[in-house]
């Protein structure tokens, strides 16, 4: 990305601090300008509901802070002593140095530096995650590549039932830790063991060394986590599933567990009773909602723009043509995709529903989407599934805005999810519950 952006939203690839952050006991070492940590922990943390710093994020984490002296005469010496110190006083299962761009572009020998401290008790990897090379996505999957090629020992024994799951990218997603523990329960429900890597109580470094002994690898993404999974099946002979759609509600939730179950081997009359169940009761809450969602008076938003990453925004985008029947007007994708995966993602979008499909733009410039919606004709309440950088265009096109996406600054996100069965019942009452606080505005 070289163009200058109005209201940046995922940050650089060195965003993958926070996902070093969302390991348990992990701790991230910046080699990078002073600063750069904490505008990313503001950035992607802060302004993702209000996320807090984890175990060791935001002014915990150690960085070499390096300033001009630095660019002349190269900044491994005092990496050396900054990974020295960090080793002797902080508690952590394992170290993961990040390089910024400063480091990266003087050509700084990172990975002989790290070599030194290879024979401790603790492990310690780096990743090069300057801002050049990429959004806060690419970076997640350059820090996975690094853990798999830097840390993992193939297994002894393959566990059955045992799947590592990638899917929600630790504070991108700002309901990660909530859409990982939904996926966890439902595994559950059809007879496998989710290895969720990140969040509380996943394990830590007990979970990434679970990593080579799974029966299969999940990724549940329209792209991100399928390179991860291509580096696992190359390096450990582990199959993997490709599901693109993240599920919300009950027809793409009860579609994602038949396809997983029948991958996996695990279909069964058991496997098709939980999914009766679920659907059951997300089905009787619906009904139970049906006078709000029916009601005239309340100028029901029956058409959506999507303003999110490619995930959230495919899954949304199922769940409100297919569950409550509103029709796409655009949708707009927030992360710097990779051309190779673009062509695939619009196909994904003409296929919302027998007959209904979307257009989609693929742009981190806020400028760029205020100013395609400004250009719409609305004649009804349009909705808006976007982020705090929406809140003057919903107003001025008087559409129903909810936040879901990087940034969220207007609400507090600690557990909440819109994954699954009940994250499609969280959804319908976080939009309707805005809906009727407007209409009594």
């Amino acid at each position: 990305m070289t163009d200058i952006l109005q209201g940046p939203r995922h940050g650089c690839a060195l965003g993958a601090l926070q996902t070093v952050v969302a390991i348990e006991r992990a701790i991230p070492i910046l080699h990078a300008g002073p600063g750069c940590g904490s505008k990313l922990h503001r950035g992607l943390s802060r302004a993702g509901g209000y996320q807090g710093a984890g175990y060791a994020g935001a002014d915990a984490m150690p960085c070499t802070n390096m300033i001009e002296k630095d660019v002349v005469f190269g900044g491994t010496d005092k990496l050396h002593k900054v990974i020295e110190g960090a080793l002797k006083i902080m508690d952590g299962d394992l170290f993961v140095v990040l390089t910024g761009c400063t480091a990266d572009i003087i050509g700084d020998d990172v990975a002989s530096v790290v070599r030194e401290f290879a024979g401790q008790a603790t492990p310690i990897i780096h990743v090069e995650t300057a801002g050049f090379k990429g959004d806060g996505y690419k970076g997640h999957e350059l820090l996975l590549e690094a853990i798999i090629e830097q840390y993992l020992q193939p297994s002894d024994k393959i566990e059955s039932g045992l799947v590592n799951v990638f899917a929600s990218v630790p504070r991108h997603d700002p309901f990660w830790e909530g859409d990982l523990n939904e996926l966890k329960q439902l595994l559950a429900g059809i007879g496998l063991k989710a290895n969720i890597l990140f969040g509380h109580n996943s394990g830590g470094l007990t979970a990434l060394q679970s990593i080579p002994a799974a029966q299969f690898n999940l990724v549940i993404s329209p792209y991100i986590g399928l390179n991860t999974a291509k580096l696992l099946q190359e390096k450990f002979a582990t199959p993997f599933l490709h599901h693109p759609v993240l599920p919300v509600g009950g027809i793409e939730t009860s579609k994602f567990l038949r396809t997983v179950a029948e991958f996996a081997g695990t279909s069964s009359p058991q496997t098709e009773e939980f999914i009766t169940r679920q659907e059951a009761e997300f089905y009787h809450y619906i009904v139970r909602a049906s006078d709000v969602l029916t009601e005239y008076q309340l100028n029901q938003p029956k058409r959506f723009y999507n303003i999110n990453d490619a995930a959230y925004g495919l899954a949304f985008s199922k769940f409100l043509v297919n569950e409550l029947g509103y029709f796409p007007l655009h949708q707009f994708i927030t992360e710097d995709v990779p051309a190779e995966y673009q062509s695939a993602i619009r196909s994904y979008f003409q296929e919302l529903a027998p007959g209904i499909s979307s257009d989609i733009t693929f742009t981190q410039d806020s400028g760029v989407i205020e100013e395609h919606i400004h250009s719409e004709r609305h004649l009804t309440t349009p909705l808006l599934l976007g982020t705090s950088w929406e809140f003057d265009i919903a107003r001025d096109i008087n559409g129903l805005h909810l936040s879901v996406g990087l940034p969220v600054i207007d609400r507090l996100i600690l557990h909440h999810t819109y994954v699954g069965y009940r994250g499609g019942l969280n959804l319908v009452e976080d939009i309707y519950s805005r809906l009727l606080a407007k209409h009594r505005e």
